[in-house]
């Protein structure tokens, strides 16, 4: 999450990357540290690919609550359709769904052919080479569409240390569910026979898994003593036909290490959030798709998001009256759904819950640029004002992704405490396609050149404003191809990384 919204890189807060332009995001790392990653926001491009880790570490000051790796092993783990972003596009501007993925990539590779009959021969898979008897610190993120997928690596267990900025309590997993957008960071030691290969899995949650047994992705963690390939079948997934509150108890044993330092010397346990008045509530109601016009929508509390011509800022800047409104509403009431640019208007140093309530019928994930949050209660039911009784006030974890399960709610606990535009969205980038986000309006009422930064030297016009962007040399640039390049309807990037800067 950045400090500075003018570098964000989402529609709301930034004019796309014309085709064959440079731009430079300039930002100050300070008070997160950790796993994360980039990806282009715009116009369902990161199905295609674009993205990649991350890594904010410590500084040299402050010790690490874990002996040092040997070294980092990164993976990028989620689904993946044959057809490319513009087809997957026109798939949902048609009103249909997207379906079954044809597959899980993991570092963009398709799966070891440990099935004949469901993988194919001639794949090229990815395999991770280490050394026996070490340790190293295994950093997954689920860059994917929408799936969520269980991560697990044969015969060996994995220490969680750290998720999306924070250190979590160290705890051991033979697996673990890893929602779209998710981070996670465990130790892995290579204490296993080490005359052998053995499977890495990434596989569909939350579906039909008789229908879905293709979409699993398969690596290979190769010691570089092995004599033979990976053997036996995969590493089991969880089995919820008895126990349906497996993955949301994993969850909820995500906790913070409230003893380490984080990105300061001083514990992470010490900012006590638990004992903050809330002073606003805000409960953002998840339903299926519906049909708003003729379309196919998302929506958040019966608000479909219309994308602006201009950032947000940029237009308050040069007194563009009229690009959005502060209507939001925060409580779901029974209104007919509309597309609109409508905004939250937080309060500046407000300590503000949000409660995510499902009633979908698929799990649903969401992030807040700009700001984390505590995610301090999660369950099954609706929300009520007596779910509070059950909140974490203690170790609840700090990050910047969360999950909300089916017909269940998430409950987060966040400060207002950074000036801009942050954006609110779904993380299944489908309903976020469609329309299911806003931002939050952060403004300092005493702002004195310090809470908020300049806009930067390199901004970028669009819109309305694209009179004032002046041209940036290329050999093959012409007068018509930068014209184009400031339309909208180009499949320009933005890039969006998961990190706060404060």
């Amino acid at each position: 999450m950045k400090r500075n919204a003018w570098s964000d890189g989402v529609l709301g807060t930034n004019c796309p990357i014309p085709p064959k332009w440079n731009w430079t995001y300039k930002f100050q790392v300070k008070d997160q540290i950790g796993s994360f990653y980039y990806f282009p926001s715009l116009n369902f491009q990161k199905a295609s690919g674009g993205f990649g880790p991350f890594v904010i570490n410590n500084r040299d000051i402050i010790p690490i609550p874990f002996a040092q790796p040997e070294n980092d092993i990164f993976i990028m783990i989620g689904d993946w359709y044959t057809q490319n972003h513009t087809a997957l596009r026109a798939t949902l501007d048609s009103g249909k769904a997207l379906g079954i993925p044809d597959g899980v990539l993991i570092n963009g590779k398709g799966p070891y052919q440990y099935n004949d009959t469901l993988v194919p021969g001639g794949i090229q898979h990815t395999q991770i080479d280490v050394e026996p008897g070490k340790t190293y610190r295994v950093r997954v993120h689920n860059v994917g569409i929408s799936t969520t997928l269980n991560f697990r690596i044969q015969n060996h267990n994995m220490l969680l240390v750290e998720t999306e900025g924070r250190y979590t309590i160290q705890t051991n997993y033979s697996n673990f569910d890893i929602h779209a957008g998710q981070s996670y960071s465990f130790l892995v030691s290579t204490d296993q026979n080490a005359s052998a290969d053995y499977y890495i899995v990434a596989s569909a949650r939350f579906v039909n898994e008789s229908l879905w047994q293709k979409v699993t992705g398969v690596a290979v963690l190769h010691y570089k003593t092995s004599k033979g390939p990976a053997t036996g079948p995969l590493p089991p997934p969880p089995d919820d036909t008895y126990f349906k509150d497996f993955s949301i108890n994993q969850a909820r044993s995500v906790r913070q290490n409230t003893s380490s330092s984080g990105a300061r010397p001083n514990p992470q346990g010490s900012y006590k959030y638990g004992s903050i008045n809330i002073t606003e509530t805000y409960v953002l109601n998840i339903v299926p798709p519906v049909t708003i016009n003729g379309s196919t929508r998302a929506i958040f509390n019966g608000v479909s998001f219309r994308k602006p011509d201009v950032p947000f800022r940029l237009a308050d800047k040069h007194n563009l009256n009229g690009t959005y409104k502060l209507d939001f509403p925060t409580t779901p009431g029974n209104r007919t759904p509309v597309v609109d640019i409508s905004l939250i208007n937080a309060t500046y140093r407000a300590f503000v819950e949000i409660v995510l309530q499902n009633n979908d019928t698929t799990i649903q994930n969401f992030h807040l640029d700009g700001q984390s949050f505590y995610v301090v209660g999660m369950d099954y039911g609706i929300w009520s004002n007596n779910s509070r009784s059950s909140y974490n006030k203690w170790d609840a974890i700090s990050r910047c992704t969360t999950q909300v399960y089916p017909g269940g709610w998430t409950a987060i606990l966040v400060a207002i405490d950074n000036v801009g535009y942050w954006n609110l969205r779904s993380e299944n980038l489908d309903r976020w396609y469609l329309g299911q986000e806003t931002y939050m309006k952060v403004i300092n009422p005493e702002e004195d050149g310090r809470t908020e930064l300049r806009p930067p030297a390199n901004v970028l016009y669009c819109g309305p404003l694209h009179y004032l962007q002046k041209d940036q040399p290329h050999p093959s640039a012409s007068s018509s191809t930068l014209a184009a390049s400031l339309n909208f309807t180009l499949l320009l990037a933005l890039f969006t990384v998961f990190l706060r800067f404060m």
